[in-house]
């Protein structure tokens, strides 16, 4: 019996030369050099008393040693739990109580605030510093270069994500083997990646995104990253003449755009941009065409599924859009009360179903039959359509519609036009209480750097462009839009901020 997963990813890998991992000191690992470590730290954890299925909770900053982590759980067929590096104590309790975690990693400095918390949860504390450094490092330091991977399926488990949590308790997805391999699979031949390849990576491996992308895609396609620990203008701008690719998230891109040396020449060379974790502005998708004369490929994916759609390699990458479904991926819209499937090009509740979906929430029985179908398909609780040429577009969270006077009102639609008047550089559209009609639209309006935004000529402007119930009845101009670690728009913050916006004074 094999382990579908650490064979492809890792164990393809053992002894080879190739670099893998290039780092901002200069110094390289290989990938050979990167299965040893992973070895070693397999056969530390299994040691350590961890067993097949057991919970390994991870939060640490970003290191080839955290990501070392993460291989050597796959080896020892250990489900991998990383964790957000911004999360309180308070939180990662919950996190660590409800996975079962046996054994917590952490960063040293959040060594004693960690420690009442593991032991409530009855786990084991080592820590692991961003340089390479702590307690679990040094016990893996006389281990063996090399460990028995542990057979696995590819239905068994190899991960959690927990879920945002910006409504409820955080849920955590459990995501298999096969989940993960396929659409690892599915990307390195649909967005070209090959053993040539170097992603400039300067995500969290803490998410989705630049753990289960960016990561599983280079190490199957045999190339390397610049593994970067944060994004920092000033060294993208300096590493990506060694790049062929770059994955990030659109506050990068609106970045980079922000300084006079990201031009034309200094990314000749690359092959592909991509975009995702939040939707990227048609204004950002235009500047950069222009400065620079890539297309950004702008894809849509979720924690419960990985990657769902993506804009084509070769072929118009639509602004705005998301692509099509990825091959083996199955996409609907439907409608939220029925789930009966919509004809193209009505907006509806989208569902998904393939390899990649995940097999549910863990010890949340009814979370997971409310939102994942007896037939297999996801409910994604996204909002969108598919125009009428096939592309998929997202007009906003389930949760985001507002609903006032009787009449459905898509945020996305009221942004667009808010992001086209003058001196606006981006805007956030959501609902809050109003004594006639139920709820209204408040518009939150970021202004580009040295403008001034007149509200009441924004408020004029859109009078000729949407029907007056869709119109923000309030607009407010703020600095910046409070934005998680993946730089989504959290709408419920704005919510609870605006909930008085309508209420009559005293």
């Amino acid at each position: 019996m094999t382990n579908p997963l650490y064979d492809a990813l890792f164990g393809r890998n053992a002894g080879s030369d190739a670099p893998f991992l290039q780092l901002p000191g200069g110094d390289t690992l290989t990938h050979g050099g990167f299965v040893e470590l992973a070895a070693r730290y397999a056969a530390t954890l299994t040691g350590l008393g961890l067993a097949p299925g057991d919970r390994l909770a991870l939060q640490v900053e970003k290191s080839p040693e955290a990501l070392a982590v993460y291989a050597g759980c796959v080896q020892a067929g250990i489900v991998f739990l990383p964790l957000n590096t911004a999360y309180t104590p308070a939180e990662i309790s919950y996190f660590v109580g409800n996975s079962g975690a046996k054994l917590v990693l952490c960063d040293p400095r959040a060594e004693a605030g960690l420690t009442p918390v593991a032991a409530e949860a009855g786990a084991q504390l080592l820590t692991l510093a961003a340089d390479g450094t702590g307690s679990f490092p040094d016990a893996a330091a006389t281990a063996p270069a090399t460990f028995e991977t542990v057979a696995r399926t590819e239905d068994d488990l190899a991960a959690f994500l927990y879920t945002s949590g910006t409504t409820g308790r955080s849920k955590g997805a459990m995501l298999s083997q096969r989940n993960l391999l396929s659409n690892a699979e599915v990307l390195v031949d649909y967005w070209r990646f090959t053993d040539k390849d170097v992603l400039l990576h300067a995500l969290p491996i803490f998410h989705t995104h630049g753990l289960f992308v960016g990561t599983n895609i280079t190490l199957l396609a045999g190339g390397s990253m610049i593994f970067l620990p944060k994004f920092d203008a000033e060294a993208v701008l300096a590493n990506l003449p060694r790049a062929t690719t770059m994955m990030g998230v659109p506050t990068f891109y609106t970045r980079l755009l922000a300084e006079d040396r990201f031009d034309r020449d200094l990314v000749a060379h690359m092959r592909l941009f991509v975009s995702g974790s939040a939707p990227l502005l048609a204004e950002t998708h235009r500047e950069f065409e222009a400065r620079t004369g890539h297309r950004i490929l702008e894809r849509y994916g979720m924690t419960e599924t990985n990657m769902n759609t993506s804009n084509p390699y070769d072929g118009a990458r639509r602004a705005g859009t998301v692509g099509f479904p990825l091959p083996g991926v199955e996409l609907k819209v439907c409608d939220p009360d029925t789930g009966a499937e919509l004809p193209q090009g009505e907006i509806g509740q989208i569902e998904v179903r393939g390899p990649n979906v995940f097999q549910g929430y863990w010890q949340m029985p009814e979370k997971t039959a409310a939102e994942l179908r007896a037939d297999g398909f996801f409910i994604t609780g996204d909002l969108g359509l598919i125009d009428d040429q096939g592309y998929v577009q997202i007009v906003g969270r389930g949760k985001d519609l507002i609903i006032s006077g009787g009449y459905n009102i898509y945020p996305k639609e009221v942004e667009l036009a808010l992001d086209e008047a003058p001196g606006v550089l981006e805007s956030a559209v959501i609902g809050a209480p109003h004594p006639d009609f139920g709820e209204s639209v408040v518009g939150i309006l970021v202004p580009q750097p040295g403008a001034r935004i007149d509200t009441e000529a924004v408020a004029a402007r859109l009078a000729g462009q949407l029907a007056r119930f869709k119109q923000p009845r309030k607009l407010v101009v703020m600095d910046a839009l409070p934005r998680n670690t993946m730089g989504k728009v959290q709408k419920n913050v704005l919510r609870e901020q605006f909930a008085d916006a309508f209420s009559e004074p005293a």
